[in-house]
């Protein structure tokens, strides 16, 4: 791999990274835990949103991330021909 592909790779395995980790923040962090009271007053199956996603969906989101990062990272490793 030439040094202009290696720099593309790493420049698109960081974009990556770092747009999972707004999202991982913006669950985590923002709904999580700065919006729960807010997302009290919508009911999910008889249980207050902000609740939920405290306890259950920051981690389904959490691993719907490490899937979509090993699907993503393999597409980028196909293209710019990165071998195991």
């Amino acid at each position: 791999m030439d040094k202009n592909n290696r720099r593309l790779y790493w420049r698109a395995n960081i974009a990556l990274i770092r747009n999972l980790l707004i999202i991982w923040g913006l669950v985590s962090l923002i709904f999580g835990i700065l919006l729960v009271t807010v997302l009290n007053g919508v009911r999910l199956g008889g249980v207050p949103l902000g609740f939920w996603i405290a306890q259950q969906g920051s981690i389904i989101v959490f691993v719907a991330l490490i899937f979509i990062y090993a699907i993503q990272m393999d597409k980028l490793d196909r293209k710019y021909n990165i071998r195991k």
